[in-house]
This record gives structure tokens, C-alpha cells and sequence, in this order.
């Protein structure tokens, strides 16, 4: 109760409070209404943060739903100040506002529909049925040679890719904004190249690391293992330091292999050290996340600290709350699109392939609002939106509510079983999922199948007769009898 009262101070009071004594804030119906969603994200949060089980994706959503869609717009709606140019009514900003908290509770309603198929399946203890498809996934085991071959990979493609690009190692020292000037110095204009080659390289790194960190021993002695391992383990983490680091790589993927590598160890996945690290993670989201871009660009600005809500309504960082208004009054002005829904879908599929291929939407809704500067976000609330109105917001978040906590509670099951895929796989969608709810989509879908795709081809399948039952303890293997006096489980 402690927990729940001090968080509930800083959440629902304190924060909300600092913002709304800014100057010029003033009441309208549409503040108002946000206050609802601010409640409805900070209570969801509170109950991750406070829970006895570790729930990752829903923590990964949370945050980003509290700060990017209960704060900002709070900040945005309380001074009518956004970040960018394009300005929408009253009536535009409720409707807003109303889109994103169907999409909170129908993320809501599909969690809660989840949770109760996983009480019904403990109560049923052995009678509960066999696995579903999401269990099957994350139970699946590293294989070591698979990843030893994954390792090598990793290597020769670093051996082959750094040396040949313009400024070799340093590039990726020195900013983002200079490795990507450094790729089309090499004659090659293809953006969808130059991204391939950079996450070519840093995510099957990022796997080969968290692998070699984990892999389980095989039985009956691994002697050959343990030595490749040992002489590995040094190259792919000098690697992973080159390739994965916050200079040259973007903000949400570094966070997303840091908070990876510590969620992957069993220690720190315990109720006690979640909140701990949770707590770290608000507070960084919170007061260094704004100024850990400060690598991006080469030609780097003087270093200010600005209130809380100053970033809110300045920095374009925070803009999804705004980039969802942008994109109700283009659905009222051009209507709604259910074929961009394939451009995800099918985002390998050339556009010399198929000249129609749907646009990425945060450029077409910079390109409505009448902006230079392209590069914007387009939230999922939007995205989905812009397919078929709210029917598709709500179908696609009670799908992912549902889904995410269904990964949850099956890490959570699996938490005592050393090299399966829900101890990486999980903690890696739950931090990226910030980056895929924020978008857009055409945008990030190619190194999401990449980060998906990489650790299924270094595991195998479960074993078939293990049935997972939550009340039963895990069956331990055969071995001679224990002597009296060793302690310690088996």
C-alpha cells in the first residue's frame, strides 16, 4: 500500500500538477477529458510498477502511454502549444483524445481477457489444455550450434561491412546524422540499403551476445563449449560496444538491448529489483530522455535544461498526441484507407513491384500538414485509424492487449527455465514495442521481423511432453541421488 500511495502521489499529483501550473494553461473541454486518460494510463502503470509478478510488455506500453499520451497532451492541450506548425479545433483535439482512450481500453479489455484464461488454466491444474501457439513460441530452447553459427555470422559480416564503409570504426563514434552521411558516401543512395546494412549489423550482434551470455550446458559434459564461449564472448561484446552504441544508434533501440541484457538475468527479474530498475527507467524516461538525443547530429546545439513541460509542447519527440489530430482532419478531408494496411503487411514487397505500395504515414501526414521536415511519428492510435476509423483502433489494441499480456504471463511460467525464447524474446518486444507504438509502421515493421525473426532461427522446439502447468513444479532431469546435507534444489 506504500508503494501504490507514493506512486500514486507522483503520477496522478505531482507530475500532472507541475504541468498544469505552467503559464497560460487554461481549462477547456478537451483537457478536461485528457485528464481521464491521464488517470486511466497512470492507475494502469501503478498496478505494473506495484504488481507481484513481472509484467515487461505491459510496463513497455504504460510508459509510453503515461508520458507520451497522458503528459504530453496534458502539457499540449492545457497551453495550446504544440510542437510542430499545424493546428486543429476544439472539436478535432476531443476527438483526439477520444481515439486514444479507446484504444486504452480496448488494450485493457484484451488484457483482462487474457488474464482470465490464465486463472482458468491454473485452476485446472493437469486437466488445463495443451499449450496455444504463444507458448509453444517462447518455450522454445537455444540451440548452441546454432548460435555459435549465429556468433560467427555476426563477425564476418562485421569484418566485411565496417572496414568498407567511409570512415571505417570511427563513424560509429562520432553521430548518427555522419554514419548515415558516411553509407550514401559510398555511391549508394538506396535508404532501404543503408538501413539493411546498419541493422544487419547490430541486431544480429545484439542476439549473438545475449546468447552466448545465457546459453544453457549441455548434459553430459561441454567442454569445446565453454572454450568457443570464452573466446567469443570478448569479440561480441567489443562488437556489440562498435555497432549498439547510444552515439550512433537511435535512443529507443540502444534502451531497448540495455534493458534487454539486464531483464535476461534471472536475478533482476524478480518483483523486488523490477520495480527498482522500473522505477530508474521512469525517472530516465522522464528527465534524461529529452537530452539523450544529443548524439543525433553532428553539428550539436549548446546543452540547456528546460522544464517538463517546456519539452512537452517543444520538442518534436513528443508530437504523437498532436500527429493523431493531424491525422483525424486528413481521414474527415480525404477519408479512410483500408489498403495502407498491406503496407506493413508486405513492407519487402519493391515499390518497382507494386507502384501503389502505401507511403510511410508520418511522411504523408507531414506532407498534409505542409512540413518540410518529413521524418515525424505517426502512433498506432492514428495508424489504425486511418485504415477504417475506430472499429480498427479497437481491434487492434484489444488484439495487442491480449497478446501482450499472454507473453507475459508465459515469461512468467517459463521464468525457471534456463535458454528459453521468452527469457530474451519478451524483454526485447516489451521495450521496442515503444518504438512500434510510437511509429510509424512502414517505418519500423523491418527491423521488428529482423529482432523477431534472428533468435527463432537459434532456437529448437520445446520438448513435446513438458506440458507447461502452472501448478505442477517443473520435472527435473535424472540424476544420482543427492547425498544428505548438500541442500540446494535440484
Amino acid at each position: 500500500m506504500a508503494a501504490v500511495s507514493l506512486w500514486a502521489v507522483a503520477l496522478l499529483v505531482l507530475l500532472p500538477g507541475l504541468i498544469l501550473q505552467s503559464d497560460g494553461a487554461r481549462l477547456s473541454v478537451p483537457l478536461a477529458v485528457q485528464g481521464v486518460v491521464l488517470g486511466h494510463t497512470g492507475v494502469a502503470l501503478i498496478r505494473v510498477l506495484t504488481a507481484t509478478t513481472v509484467r515487461l510488455t505491459a510496463l513497455g506500453f504504460w510508459v509510453f502511454a503515461y508520458v507520451w499520451l497522458g503528459l504530453a497532451p496534458l502539457a499540449q492541450l492545457a497551453t495550446d502549444t504544440y510542437p510542430w506548425a499545424y493546428r486543429t479545433g476544439q472539436g478535432t483535439a476531443l476527438t483526439a483524445v477520444a481515439v486514444v482512450e479507446l484504444g486504452l481500453l480496448a488494450h485493457s479489455a484484451g488484457a483482462a481477457v487474457a488474464a482470465r484464461r490464465e486463472r482458468a488454466r491454473t485452476a485446472a491444474g493437469p486437466a488445463a489444455p495443451s499449450p496455444g501457439p504463444v507458448e509453444r513460441l517462447l518455450s522454445r530452447r537455444l540451440a548452441p550450434w546454432r548460435l555459435l553459427s549465429l556468433c560467427g555470422l555476426a563477425l564476418a559480416l562485421a569484418a566485411v561491412l565496417i572496414p568498407s564503409q567511409p570512415g571505417g570504426m570511427s563513424a560509429y563514434f562520432t553521430s548518427r546524422e555522419a554514419l548515415r552521411e558516411a553509407g550514401s558516401a559510398d555511391g549508394s543512395d538506396n535508404a532501404f540499403l543503408a538501413a539493411l546494412r546498419s541493422w544487419s549489423l547490430s541486431v544480429p550482434a545484439f542476439w549473438a551476445l545475449l546468447g552466448l551470455l545465457h546459453v544453457p550446458r549441455v548434459p553430459g559434459g561441454d567442454r569445446l563449449l565453454r572454450g568457443v564461449r570464452r573466446l567469443l564472448l570478448p569479440l561480441l561484446l567489443a562488437l556489440n560496444v562498435v555497432v549498439n552504441n547510444p552515439v550512433s544508434k537511435p535512443r529507443f533501440w540502444f534502451g531497448t538491448v540495455l534493458l534487454t541484457l539486464l531483464f535476461a538475468v534471472p536475478r533482476l527479474s524478480r518483483p523486488r529489483a523490477f520495480r527498482v530498475i522500473a522505477a530508474t527507467l521512469m525517472a530516465s524516461v522522464l528527465l534524461l530522455f529529452p537530452y539523450s538525443d544529443y548524439f543525433r547530429y553532428s553539428d550539436r546545439e549548446q546543452f540547456t535544461v528546460v522544464s517538463l513541460s517546456a519539452q512537452f509542447t517543444a520538442n518534436g519527440d513528443y508530437d504523437a498526441f498532436q500527429q493523431v489530430q493531424t491525422g483525424i482532419d486528413m481521414a474527415r478531408d480525404q477519408g479512410f484507407s483500408p489498403q495502407d494496411a498491406l503496407g506493413p503487411v508486405l513492407f519487402a514487397v519493391p515499390r518497382s513491384v507494386w507502384p501503389d505500395k502505401p507511403g510511410d504515414t508520418g511522411i504523408t501526414l507531414a506532407q498534409y500538414a505542409g512540413y518540410d521536415f518529413l521524418n515525424l511519428s505517426a502512433p498506432l492510435w492514428i495508424e489504425s485509424y486511418l485504415w477504417a476509423g475506430p472499429p480498427t483502433v479497437a481491434a487492434v489494441f484489444f488484439l495487442l492487449g491480449a497478446a501482450g499480456r499472454r507473453m507475459d504471463d508465459v515469461r512468467h511460467r517459463l521464468r525457471d527455465r534456463a535458454g528459453t525464447l521468452a527469457t530474451f524474446l519478451v524483454p526485447a518486444f516489451a521495450f521496442y514495442q515503444i518504438v512500434f507504438l510510437r511509429g510509424s509502421l512502414l517505418g519500423i515493421v523491418g527491423p521488428l521481423t529482423l529482432l523477431v525473426t534472428v533468435p527463432l532461427l537459434v532456437t529448437t522446439p520445446g520438448a513435446r511432453a513438458a506440458r507447461l502447468v502452472p501448478s505442477a513444479q517443473p520435472t527435473a532431469p535424472t540424476r544420482p541421488v543427492q547425498l544428505p546435507g548438500t541442500g540446494g534444489h535440484p
